[in-house]
This record gives C-alpha cells, sequence and structure tokens, in this order.
C-alpha cells in the first residue's frame, strides 16, 4: 500500500497543517497552483546569516542544539520562500547517537575510527531510541510552530550509504572495502544492511512524529552499483525502510545521486516521490520509473554559477520535461553549493513560482 494511500488518522497538527500546500499535493500527484520548490542543502551552506551563527561549532554538535538547528531550518524559507523545509541535520547523526566513535572533518566529510568490516563489529550497531535523539524531537517541535502550513521534510541516510561510510571509514570514490564485503560476505553485507535499516527506520518515525510532513531517504553513493547488485544487496533494506513509515502516510522521498540506471529500481524500492540527478531528463526518468510516482529533480547546481539568461532557459528546459509528469516538484539535482549566490536561488524560486502559476 502506498503512503498515500495509507489512513490518515495519525497525523500530527502539523501535518494536517501542511496537508493542501503545494508542495505536499505535488508529492501526492494532485493538482497545484504552481510547482513547488526546494532546494537539498538549502539550510546552510551558501547562507551568511548561516555562517554566522555556525561559527565555532562543529557540525555534529550543531545538530544536537534545537534552537540552533531550528534558526538554521529556517533561514532558507525566510530568505527563498521556498515551500518546504528540510530539517537541518546529517546523515551520521544516528551513528553518532548510538555511540559510534565517527565525527565530520571540514573538508573531509564523515571520518568513521574504526571501521565496520566484521562480524564481530556489528555489535556495535545497537538499536536507536527515541530518548537517543531527544533534541530531534525538541527541535522539530520549535520548527512547527514557526513554520505555519510550510512543510518540514525529516531526513534519513539510506542503509547503503550509510554502511559505505562505516566499511570505508570515510568518504570514497571506489568503494573498494564495502564492495569487497558485499560479494565476499553476502550475508554479513546483509545483516549490516538489515541493521542500518532498523536504526534509520527508528530515526524517520522519531521526525515524522515529532511533526515532519515528509521524509527523504538519501543514497548518497548507490550510484555506484550495478543494478542487478542494487535489486540483490541494497533494495530489500531500502524497501523495509520505506515500508516501516508507510503507515503514517506522509510522502517518502528517494534521491541518490549518479542513479539514472537505478531510478526504476528505486521507485520500486517503496518511495512515493523519485528524486532525480541533472543527468536524465525529467521524462526520460518518469519513462524509466514508470507510473504512480512522483518526480522531484532536476536542474544541474553548476547553472546557477552562470547568467541570469542561462538559468532562466535551463530551467525552461527542465519544466519543459516536467510536463506531462503526474507530479513534479523543482529542485536541483544534486544539492546547494558552498559558493553559490544566495540571491540566484531566490531569483530561481520566484522564476519557478511565476513561470508556472495556474
Amino acid at each position: 500500500m502506498s503512503a498515500m494511500d495509507s489512513p490518515q488518522g495519525q497525523q500530527t497538527k502539523q501535518q494536517s497543517r501542511t496537508h493542501d500546500s503545494a508542495f505536499l499535493r505535488a508529492c501526492r500527484r494532485e493538482p497545484v497552483p504552481h510547482t513547488p520548490v526546494w532546494f537539498m542543502r538549502q539550510a546552510g551552506r551558501s547562507l551568511p546569516e548561516y555562517l554566522k551563527v555556525r561559527e565555532g561549532i562543529p557540525m555534529l554538535e550543531s545538530c544536537m542544539r534545537p534552537e540552533l538547528v531550528t534558526e538554521i531550518t529556517l533561514q532558507p524559507v525566510r530568505r527563498h520562500k521556498v515551500d518546504a523545509a528540510i530539517y537541518f541535520s546529517d546523515i551520521v547523526v544516528p551513528l553518532k547517537a548510538i555511540g559510534l566513535d565517527l565525527d565530520i572533518k571540514p573538508g573531509v566529510g564523515p571520518v568513521v575510527a574504526d571501521p565496520i568490516r566484521t562480524r564481530a563489529d556489528l555489535a556495535r550497531l545497537r538499536d536507536l531510541t527515541p530518548e537517543d535523539v531527544h533534541y530531534v524531537t525538541e527541535a522539530i517541535g520549535m520548527l512547527t510552530e514557526e513554520l505555519g502550513d510550510t512543510p518540514l521534510i525529516g531526513f534519513a541516510g539510506a542503509p547503503f550509504t550509510l554502511a559505505s561510510y562505516l566499511v570505508e571509514g570515510g568518504p570514497s570514490r571506489s568503494h573498494e572495502h564495502t564492495k569487497a564485503l558485499m560479494y565476499g560476505d553476502p550475508q554479513l553485507w546483509a545483516d549490516l544492511l538489515d541493521r542500518l535499516a532498523e536504526i534509520t527506520s527508528t530515526f524517520l518515525k522519531v521526525q515524522i512524529e515529532a511533526g515532519a510532513s515528509a521524509v527523504q531517504l538519501f543514497d548518497s553513493w548507490v550510484g555506484a552499483l550495478a543494478p542487478a547488485d542494487y535489486r540483490r544487496s541494497v533494495m530489500p533494506a531500502s524497501a523495509k525502510v520505506f515500508d516501516a513509515v508507510a503507515s503514517y502516510g506522509v510522502p517518502r522521498i528517494h534521491f541518490g545521486v549518479g542513479t539514472g540506471e537505478l531510478l526504476g529500481l528505486m521507485g520500486e524500492a517503496g518511495a512515493d516521490v523519485v528524486g532525480v540527478d541533472w543527468r536524465v531528463p525529467l521524462d526520460e526518468a518518469a519513462r524509466r520509473v514508470g507510473p504512480g510516482k512522483a518526480l522531484q529533480g532536476n536542474l544541474d547546481p553548476a547553472v546557477l554559477f552562470a547568467s541570469r539568461e542561462v538559468v532562466e532557459a535551463k530551467t525552461d528546459e527542465v519544466l519543459a520535461a516536467a510536463e506531462g509528469l503526474e507530479g513534479h516538484v523543482f529542485n536541483l539535482g544534486h544539492g546547494v553549493m558552498p559558493a553559490m549566490d544566495p540571491d540566484a536561488l531566490s531569483r530561481l524560486v520566484e522564476y519557478v513560482h511565476t513561470r508556472t502559476a495556474r
């Protein structure tokens, strides 16, 4: 059963208040007053006000301060007038919360002190409890009071991407240790992803129960896999996450980078909305995904560094490719880059709204 068809009795007050927003209507493939816009990594990155409030505060500590999380999450909503906020956090927060020795190093990314590569290492992945991330519940409560009828998107890292960080010990271009484990010990790999699916499901449930109106599962590194490997070794864990939150009735979005060959399978995993990066036009993505799904995407982020005329022309191309889709949420084909001009992002939101007003 699709989350869109689930009973609505479990809705929080905030989810009821945002139900008819353009963003949620597009996710449900319903008529919209304009194409909704939000940006991945919009909370922070390019905003001077973000740099000011984060000054001197490590990333993971920032994610654990409810007042700071609230302020950072609201900043792009105030400045850009986007149609949805996305909760400010990081995909490794639940792993830190269960006691793993990891940190986010500037210019590098998540670094794990002791990689997980043996069956004995699995014991370090205990269950996540809501109390472990009480600051998430507190921050979302504060946010929903401020956001009014603007939806809040919760998110988590998908099991494959979390596993990649844990097995490699940090970011990797080749994922050699990850693939060696996946191919060399498929049962251990399956058990690792199943454990991560449990942790991820709990993390998303906490956000939904606190008031998030939608959730997105980020599988940042899964584009490194062939379709057969994805179907056999990854899709079951992602499907478990989507199934775990289906009864809440909130839209479930799935996004990965370099996943053009995986789009259909990612939709099969259980998402209501499939995110598309800039490499595949939206009309072609719709063909690969098949009916019954909304799409999210997919302007190349690098376009924002060009002139206003170029940005508008490339945006028109995306919107033209989206004509006839069952539902479309405009987004970049990846995330906001640190050096982007915030004013260019604001102009892009206004342009899409004006261009698509019904």
